[in-house]
Formats: C-alpha cells, structure tokens, sequence
C-alpha cells in the first residue's frame, strides 16, 4: 500500500549507503552500452539483410530481455537494501486519540427504498457496525439536511451513540436540503480541545451546489482526512434520485479522501475502519524506531529471480501477467433485468461524449433535444438537474434538487416545483422563506397568493368531511403521493391545560415520578432532537444585539 500524501514529508531511507552502490552500477550499464554500440566487425563484410538474422543481439531490442530485467531487479533489491520508511512505529504506552466524526445526511432523497429497507436505515445501520468495530473509541454524530446540527459531541459510550442514531430521521431537521458544507463549522467545534488529525466519515446519496468547493477549502487548511460512503443506487428509476456516485468520488478526490461504496456485508466499514486506524501523526520522537517498509519489495524481486533462470523466461512472464489479463477482462454475458440492461446500454452510447463534453454540457444538449429524463442524469450541477426533472415534470425530484442550492432562485424554483406537484402546505412555506429573505423577489408574491387561494379552497371542501390525520412532516418518500394539498379544516384544536412543573428534587425523590419521566426520555429522542434543532437554528438566524457605545 502506497504511503498517504501527508506522511510524504517523512520519507527518509533507513540504510542510505547502500545507495553508493548505484555509482558502480551505473557505471556498468555504461560500458555495457557503449560496447553494443561499438561492436559491429561485420558490418562491412556481410549484407545488411543477412547479417540481422545472423547477429544473437537482435533479441535485445526487445524491451522484455534479461538486460532490463537485469536492471529492474537491481533497483529493486537496492530499495530494499537502502530501507523506504515514512512512520513510525506506535509506542504500546500511548492512547489512541483520534477522533471520529461521523456525518449523516438527513435529507428527503434518503428516505427512497432502492436500498432495503430505505437509505436512511442502512445508513445508520452502517455506522452501527462501524461504532461495534471501535469499541471505546471516541466519535461524534453529526445530523445535516437543509441545516447541520450536532446530535451527540465526542464519546466513547455506544449505546447512547447507538440510541440517538436511530432517532435521526427528515422530521426532525428544521429546513429541508442537502447542504453537507454546513457540517464544517460543527467539526471545529468537536474537535477543538483534540490535538490529533479526526477522520471525517460521511454517509450520504449526493451533494449540495457548493459541497465541493466548500469541502476542498476546508481540508485544505486541516490535518483530517475524509471518507465518503454513498448509499443508495445509480440505477435510473422514475421518480427515484439516484446516487450521485461521480460526484461524491470528485469530492474525495478533491481533498485527498477516498470514497468507499455500499456493500451487503460489512466490507465497507472494515474499510473504513482500516483506513481510520492508519491514519496516524507521525510523531517526531527519536525514541520510537522507524518502520522498514521495504520488505513488500522482495516478492516481486523474487518473481524476476526466478525468471532470470528459466530458459524461455519471456514466456513465464507472460504467465504472470496472464492472471491480471484475465482478472480485467469483461465478464461473459449473463442475463439480467431490463432496468440493468438499459443502464448498461445508456452507459456505452455516452463513453464517447464524456471524451469531448462534461456532464452539464451534455444536459444541456440533450435538454435541447427534449430528452429531460436523460439530460438530468447527465447534469452534475443540482439547479440543471432539477430544471430537467422540472420539464419532465418529475416535480417532486426537481424541488428535491432545487433544495441542494442555498440560493433566493433556488428556493423559488423548489416552491413552484412543490406547487406544480400539489404539495401546496411546503410550497407556501418555501414561499414564505424566499420573502422573508427578499420580499421584492418577482412572481413569488403573486404564486403565493394563488397557491394561497387553492388551499383555502381545499379546506373548504373538506369541512363537510371527516377529518383525516394531516401528515405535517417531510418524512415520506420522494413521490407524487407526498404532496401535501392542504392541512384541513379544523385540524389542530388548541385547549388550555394546566402545566404542573415539577423540580428535579421531586422527580428524583418520587420513585413513580422518576420511573414514569426516564420512561418518557428514553423512548423516543426524536422530539427532543426536534426541539433542540429548531432553537439552534433560532439562534443562529437572530442577530446579535448591537454592542453599546462608549460614554464621551
């Protein structure tokens, strides 16, 4: 395994005098050259044409001779020789404090079921078994939708960890989007009494407008490093966002992280678990020995050993490349299901596109053409995206889209493309939000008042019905049959109650009291969490009062 870039800095070799034998070596390789180049005693005597059939050398100007074979072998046994090193080994005495900090997407798009039993569920259930692979190591619990909120600081206690987690879900979060930037301040904050490099570990289905950029930034400036799980499916369904795998990879890659894909077993978190437990600070103490990592060096050294000794040596190396040959040749046809057929039929028309034009200039095309469905699959962009899914009037996707840009265009886009799906309770109170922010934005007073009229009208209707249970969250599934038209009439009846407020002696000294109240705590957290999102997101967006003038 290649060192990471940031241990680069320590590259050293432990034994560099051995390097002195590249002098003879070289000088060796020298001569050799010269004297091939020198020989040709019949070259005046026998013609050209016989004297290349007559000569035993001309085998050497292939690239695959003993001569080079020679020399990769030499370069190798001297790395070994002169010892690679760039960490060091950890002492047995020092604990183990790096952090891990876990990001959850909280979105809409997570609640879609092409992974069992939804995104979100697998999610959590993937950090379960990561937290079970670090059993008292410390990790926090980040929560981000529209905005990010921190679920629990570090800890080492699972089973709280575990509790909260499973509370997590697109109700509780007080905006909706999918801004994973907003996370960023809340891990300065975790890990400001923590000296050592964190692992950032971040599961989601896709990204913001800015996520990218945002991130790139951030890391660019810290010592921690990045994972990215996406979950979900890249498979093209009606109404179904799916993953956004290239750009969750062009964000690892852009901060040096690695992205690691959603396996049906544990595979991918004991990745993650490895990649978390090698992420060490290389200390510089000259009391801990440096670890010699050429030793791996002497199995291949060992195959060109080996070779050297054969007669036909160039067919043996044949047969050690032919496993590699075979493991990157395409697997025979199989049968399979029409959706996969179509995927991997769409993939191979547009290989050659991706040569010459980017995601959003191929969208662009194809939206020219009319082709909506495909052109949003081929956006990276989420304003594009969902102006695509908008015209193919997937209206529930495009305001998911349109969700992921903390932008005034944005949040009337989401609010026209709720309206457009009937979801005309989220729609008003897009609207209201774009003119809270800006209350000359043009159109958005009009469609408010028109999208107004009709819930009004709905709920006159309904007042002769027997009222129905409303559905006053965004915890369904993307989907027309999310919308919510109207709240009904009559539907929450406010009544005065007596609010018996008990201090905590009472409650402790009580037994029934205290039973009844931990009982109340304990089993659902979501409430709580609720709460607690909301007033940090009341905080945030009050001013701060303005600090008074000092006296002449």
């Amino acid at each position: 395994m290649l060192p990471e870039l940031s241990a680069l800095q320590y590259f050293h070799f432990l034994r560099p005098e051995w390097g002195l034998l590249l002098i003879p070596w070289l000088a060796m390789v020298l001569v050799q050259n010269r004297q091939r180049a020198d020989r040709d005693m019949f070259g005046g005597i026998i013609a050209p044409h016989l004297l290349q059939h007559l000569r035993l050398e001309r085998f050497d100007r292939r690239w695959f001779n003993p001569q080079n074979l020679s020399r990769v072998f030499m370069l190798l046994a001297l790395l070994v020789l002169m010892g690679p090193s760039w960490r060091q080994q950890p002492s047995p005495l020092s604990q183990d404090e790096a952090a891990l900090v876990i990001l959850l997407d909280a979105s809409n798009s997570m609640q879609q079921t092409d992974v069992q039993p939804n995104r979100l569920a697998r999610a959590r259930q993937k950090i379960s078994d990561l937290l079970a692979l670090r059993p008292d190591k410390q990790a926090a619990l980040i929560a981000y939708a529209g905005t990010a909120h921190t679920v629990l600081s570090l800890t080492a206690d699972q089973d709280i960890l575990n509790q909260y987690l499973a509370a997590i879900k697109p109700a509780i979060m007080p905006r909706s989007g999918k801004f994973p930037e907003y996370s960023l301040p809340l891990i300065d904050e975790i890990l400001r009494d923590s000296q050592a490099p964190a692992t950032v570990v971040m599961f989601t289905d896709g990204l913001g407008a800015d996520s990218e950029q945002a991130f790139a930034d951030y890391f660019a400036t810290r010592p921690h490093q990045l994972l990215v799980e996406g979950v979900g499916s890249e498979t093209e369904t009606p109404g179904v966002a799916p993953l956004e795998r290239k750009s969750l990879e062009a964000l690892a890659s852009a901060v040096q992280g690695h992205y690691i894909p959603l396996t049906v077993d544990d595979t991918d978190v004991r990745q993650i678990n490895r990649r978390v437990d090698s992420h060490y600070v290389v200390v510089e103490d000259s009391a801990l020995p440096w670890l010699d990592s050429g030793y791996p060096l002497v199995f291949p050294a060992m195959v060109l050993f080996l070779m050297w000794f054969r007669k036909g040596w160039t067919l043996t190396w044949a047969f050690v490349l032919l496993p590699l040959v075979l493991g990157s040749a395409p697997l025979p046809a199989v049968a399979q299901d029409n959706t996969k057929a179509e995927a991997t039929t769409a993939d191979s028309n547009h290989w050659f596109a991706d040569w010459w034009l980017t995601g959003d200039q191929q969208g662009r095309l194809l939206m020219q053409l009319g082709h909506y469905t495909e052109a949003a699959s081929r956006f990276d962009d989420p304003m594009w995206k969902g102006m695509a899914y908008y015209y193919a009037e997937e209206f529930m996707l495009a305001a998911e889209y349109f969700s992921r840009s903390d932008s005034d265009d944005a949040l009337f886009n989401e609010a026209n493309a709720r309206a457009q799906a009937r979801d005309y309770v989220r729609a008003i109170a897009r609207y209201d939000r774009l003119l809270a922010r800006q209350p000359d934005y043009p159109g958005a007073a009009g469609n408010r008042a028109r999208v107004q009229a009709l819930v009004d009208e709905i709920n006159r209707l309904s007042e002769s019905q027997q009222e129905e249970a409303g559905v006053g969250s965004e915890e369904k599934q993307l989907g027309s049959d999310d919308a919510i038209p109207a709240q009904g009439a009559d539907e929450v009846v406010w009544q005065e109650a007596e609010i018996k407020q008990l201090t905590a002696e009472q409650i402790l000294q009580d037994p029934a009291t205290s039973e009844m109240w931990l009982r109340g705590v304990q089993q659902d957290p979501s409430n709580f969490l609720a709460i607690k999102f909301a007033m940090q997101l009341q905080e945030r967006e009050t001013p701060s009062p303005p600090a008074p003038g000092g006296g002449q």
